[in-house]
């Protein structure tokens, strides 16, 4: 018998707009089904007139400092002002760079400019922290472009203010909905059902409009309220984590931000939220839409599918077919439970369902 793939039976959702296939590919060499949903999308640099005139502006007067954001953002702002005949480039050479993280900072290497600094937490918190310390200098007076990534980034450009530095922010791509919002409005309404297992963010701005779009179809509190419990959300960072941090969720975060950390860590979480139960000589693991059992996966039908979910929620305890009526979603009576759990042993082809008469089912564990 081949091996178990970690995420078999069990559905992934990718909401990033960039790499997502790379992602996605990831999840599915891994076992999962995956559920592209892009929440986001990026407005092209060359139809966006406001870094235009930001990048005017840089290029008005000497600048001091820089701060590079994402590699991304950074490489395509260059990349548009070279298409503008602007010539930013040789402008920067005399600034002190500073990168928020590894890809930022290869950027500017790419560029042939000199990365100046970069913080240990690929934080923008970090580097305000930095900023405000001294260790540049003197901020009052000081003329300081931030690149921005789709989020205006308040806190590190309030803060350069109070502190009497000159701040030009530099908005390189600005995040919108994506043209078309139907996988999006779908998946809103399948974490709320409880349909999928886990969903991937890789952007603080794809969280954002997740929640944004789940107000919208009137089932916010039901999406926060899965994601707190039966969906598992992953983060690929604390940054992207933020939009959800604030509504109450907390997300599952890798040690480092890049995308096959993400995969595996949802290799490492989604498996361990689901026991495995034995009963006799077999063992049983009731995965999202399928059971693994003696190691084996075996994909279930939803009515029979919904009859062991309830079972295993309270293994061992009796379920009266009156509970297990209000899991099943055609809804019926009795005999369509009778039916489910009649399917259910047939597919498990193991006595791992008891009759308990004339009070319900239990799973013999």
């Amino acid at each position: 018998m081949p091996d178990l793939l970690p995420l078999a039976g069990y559905t992934v959702a990718v909401t990033a707009a960039r790499r997502s296939e790379e992602l996605g590919a990831l999840l599915d060499r891994r076992g999962a089904r995956v559920l592209y949903a892009p929440a986001i999308r990026i407005v092209p640099l060359s139809d966006d007139a406001d870094l235009v005139t930001a990048t005017r502006e840089v290029l008005a007067e000497p600048v001091d400092l820089v701060v590079a954001t994402t590699g991304v953002g950074f490489r395509g702002w260059l990349e548009a002002a070279e298409a503008w005949d602007l010539p930013l480039r040789e402008h920067l050479a005399t600034a002190r760079v500073l990168a928020r993280g590894p890809k930022a900072r290869g950027a500017i290497r790419g560029a042939g400019l000199v990365d100046a600094w970069s913080p240990e937490s690929e934080s923008s918190a970090e580097v305000l922290s930095h900023l405000l310390s001294g260790a540049e200098g003197p901020l009052p007076g000081r003329r300081i472009a931030v690149q921005l990534h789709g989020d205006p980034l308040p806190e590190l450009v309030a803060g350069l203010v109070r502190a009497g530095a000159e701040v030009i922010r530099v908005p390189v791509y600005r995040w919108v909905l994506p043209e078309d919002t139907a996988p999006l409005r779908r998946l809103v309404a399948v974490i709320a059902a409880r349909a999928v297992d886990a969903v991937t963010f890789t952007s603080a701005p794809a969280a954002a409009s997740l929640l944004q779009v789940a107000e919208e179809e009137g089932v916010y509190s039901g999406v926060l309220s899965a994601l707190t419990d039966a969906v598992l959300p992953v983060a690929v960072g604390p940054v992207t984590a933020a939009p959800l941090e604030a509504a109450g969720v907390r997300s599952v975060q890798p040690e480092r931000a890049r995308l096959g950390a993400l995969a595996r860590s949802v290799v490492a979480e989604l498996p361990a939220r689901h026991p495995v139960l034995h009963s006799g000589p077999h063992s049983l693991q009731v995965r999202g839409h399928a059971v693994v059992l003696d190691g084996r996966l075996v994909e279930l039908a939803p009515g029979p599918m919904a009859v062991l979910r309830a079972l295993a929620r309270r293994p061992g305890v009796v379920v009266s077919r009156a509970d297990l009526l209000s899991d099943l979603s055609g809804g019926g009576d009795a005999h369509a439970v009778e039916m489910a759990v009649t399917r259910l042993r047939a597919a498990l082809g193991a006595p791992v369902v008891q009759t308990v008469v004339k009070r319900g089912y239990r799973l013999a564990v």
